[in-house]
């Protein structure tokens, strides 16, 4: 088993895509990517002001190309918007020659981390927290179902995080392989 061409990282805002994927990235050797600020870069914009203008289907719209554009890089850790998953046809883009990682956290730590960060369109609103359950409760199916791996992300430091993918990312050592399949006899 070889390291995968890219890890692409999907789930919700708050989860921790952006930390944990340059660290990851670092850790790989690879090249990290941020989709939302490859996006802003790209526009001269940040992405509220993008989502004023053009809406969030004209932010989706760009999201899909620039989704498209990065199926194509490998040796990169890509870092998704949470709503990357809402279009199908990401769906493609997203699992092109990558293992899906989906950084899954609760509401309750997407409040927390999320509370004073105006650069969310869709919290500036009366009622973030309603708005994320119902984000939730929408997108966590999609995220499941593209998801090669699931690591919950809930009072676990970065880093900690990090070695724990490493762990099933990383192909093992022909030692340790000899020594799963004699403990597997040994059990049989």
């Amino acid at each position: 088993m070889s390291l995968p061409k890219r890890v692409v990282l999907v789930g919700p805002m708050g989860a921790g895509k952006s930390t944990i994927g340059r660290l990851l990235a670092k850790e790989l050797g690879y090249q990290f990517i941020d989709s939302d600020r490859l996006i802003e870069e790209r526009c001269g914009a940040n992405i509220p002001w993008i989502f004023d203008v053009e809406g969030e289907d004209g932010f989706r719209q760009r999201e899909s190309a620039m989704l498209a554009e990065m199926s194509e890089v490998q040796q990169t850790v890509l870092a998704t918007g949470g709503g990357a998953v809402m279009k199908l046809e990401n769906h493609d883009y997203l699992r092109r020659d990558a293992t899906v990682v989906y950084l899954r956290t609760s509401v309750e730590q997407q409040v927390e981390r999320t509370r004073k960060d105006r650069n969310r369109p869709l919290l500036q609103n009366d009622d973030p927290e309603a708005v994320l359950r119902n984000l939730f409760r929408v997108r966590d199916p999609l995220y499941r179902d593209l998801a090669d791996i699931v690591m919950q992300t809930d009072r676990k430091s970065p880093r900690l995080v990090v070695r724990q993918l490493l762990n099933r990312l990383k192909p093992r050592s022909p030692r340790h392989k000899r020594r799963v399949k004699k403990e597997g006899r040994n059990h049989a």
